[in-house]
């Protein structure tokens, strides 16, 4: 459910845009003379959004190291991570 509003109601209706950023975690697009201008998300969902971009940064250069041979099996990650981070095996 998109919901589109000029420019003008940033300033006249912002509690109304905010308060439909957090209820329903969707952007509200603002338009400018007619056009396509900004994106207003709240903050959780903006780091939400910004959160995943990042993962699959990092899953990309994952399998870009393990195609190119510089990777190490999982079995011995998992072993150097519950060595570092303090974790037991179950």
């Amino acid at each position: 459910m998109a919901m589109i509003r000029p420019s003008s109601d940033l300033r006249n209706h912002y509690n109304e845009i905010s308060e439909f950023c957090h209820k329903y975690n969707r952007p509200v697009y603002i338009t400018k003379n007619g056009a396509g201008d900004l994106v207003v998300l709240s903050n959780k969902e903006y780091e939400r959004l910004t959160a995943r971009e990042e993962l699959y940064h990092l899953l990309d250069e994952g399998l870009k190291s393990a195609e190119s041979g510089k990777g190490i099996p999982a079995d011995a990650f998992f072993e150097r991570i519950e060595k570092e981070y303090g974790f037991e095996k179950v």
